[in-house]
């Protein structure tokens, strides 16, 4: 049976922070356009930072729908499931933005972190959630699957690449949504020199 909780608690915090992946759900806004619904799961890159409060680290890929519908709206969801273990799904609705690299408090935020990402390995923002509603359910649905470890393969590629490299693929891929919001257009012409500057 569903129940819906006040805050992130003890017994919540403890379940989301065990699991291994995470499925982020946004819309963009009016009865058109595309939902989209993104898997995270590099280990290190989600927290709890107080009870009402959660974020991710966001890193460069092929798209950036998420920040293209936060731009336009603001509105988030974070789904946890039990792949492991007795069955359960929480559900983080909320409202969220989004910390660039090229943001001042940028740093600090990564910081609370301890999945040791940083530009280097591709990190283009921390998307922050300010949770509006907690839910859990049973997941009886939830398949058990077992956890056999990490991929590195995406940070390992990003790190690859180079400062510049990343700036260009991320103005190539990230500019707008498939919806044509803009999305992650932040990047300076000359990184490096900014970087450096």
């Amino acid at each position: 049976m569903g129940k819906v909780h006040e805050s992130i608690d003890g017994r919540l915090r403890a379940f989301i922070e065990r699991q291994h992946v995470f499925f982020v759900a946004t819309a963009p806004s009016g009865p058109g356009g595309h939902v989209n619904v993104s898997p995270k799961g590099i280990g290190g890159t989600f927290a709890v930072l107080d009870e009402h409060t959660v974020a991710y680290v966001d890193v460069t890929a092929s798209g950036a729908e998420t920040i293209a519908h936060l731009r336009d709206n603001g509105r988030i969801t974070i789904m946890f499931c039990a792949f492991e273990g007795p069955p359960n799904i929480v559900r983080l609705h909320g409202r969220g933005r989004f910390v660039t690299l090229y943001d001042e408090g940028f740093d600090a935020l990564l910081a609370r972190f301890d999945g040791g990402l940083d530009e280097s390995r591709g990190v283009r923002a921390v998307v922050v959630v300010d949770v509006e509603r907690v839910s859990d359910s049973c997941g009886y649905g939830v398949p058990l699957l077992s956890y056999e470890g990490e991929r590195d393969l995406l940070p390992a590629h990003m790190a690859r690449k180079g400062v510049q490299v990343r700036a260009d693929y991320r103005r190539l891929k990230n500019r707008t949504s498939v919806d044509g919001l803009p999305a992650f257009d932040m990047d300076p012409d000359a990184v490096e020199d900014a970087a450096a500057g």
